[in-house]
């Protein structure tokens, strides 16, 4: 597998590293991502992004082609935690991005070669409307410290469905309050997207920097 090309945010010689991958629609240059990869970049942290190799294909031929099958997204994973090693570093990403990284933290840990940390975007606990078929299963055992930004009213994967689900103590949440799957909230909540965009950059501040060297 080859190296992606990787776009970094923030100080190069940052402390810690946060890599992050793309949900399965959009590039890593979307707003969502960009604004993260930014103001973490701007909070003193090396943010580095990438794309799976559809994306990438489909930023070069502008034809929309689906996710790659999971085992060349954890492969394309891999040989960027093996680039940039995985000491200090914490992998993660929006959805699919982030539930791909799961994988692959958890799979490291058989071989105690894992990454610091695991930071989940809007992680989809279940397809569209398909609340019986949970991706769960990996997160049950997980060791990993990993802090999952979810909006409470998330489609994938609401609060009151999350509480419900029987997953490892090494998993905090931060629950942005009316949130959909983007974070973004019903005007009468009385918040706004950037109200909850800022909220979740703060507890990703705050669980990073406790994992920092």
């Amino acid at each position: 597998m080859d190296l992606p090309e990787l776009f970094v945010n923030g100080p190069k010689n940052s402390d810690m590293t946060i890599a992050l991958a793309h949900g399965a629609g959009a590039a890593m240059d979307s707003t969502f991502m960009q604004e993260f990869a930014e103001r973490l970049g701007k909070n003193g942290f090396r943010v580095v992004r990438f794309e799976f190799p559809y994306m990438a294909e489909r930023r070069q031929t502008g034809k929309k082609k689906p996710p790659n099958r999971a085992p060349i997204l954890m492969e394309t994973w891999n040989a960027v935690i093996d680039h940039l090693g995985p000491d200090s570093l914490i992998i993660g990403g929006k959805s699919m991005g982030g539930r791909i990284a799961s994988m692959v933290a958890a799979e490291r840990e058989l071989s105690n070669a894992g990454p610091s940390g695991l930071v989940c975007l809007g992680y989809p606990f279940h397809p569209a409307g398909k609340p019986e078929k949970l991706r769960v299963d990996h997160l049950q055992a997980l060791k990993t410290p990993a802090l999952f930004c979810q909006g409470t009213r998330d489609s994938l994967g609401t609060k009151d469905e999350v509480r419900t689900y029987t997953l490892s103590d090494s998993i905090r949440f931060h629950w942005l309050e009316d949130g959909d799957h983007g974070f973004k909230p019903r005007k009468k909540s009385g918040l706004t997207e950037d109200d909850n965009w800022h909220s979740a950059i703060s507890a990703i501040t705050d669980f990073s920097s406790s994992l920092a060297p």
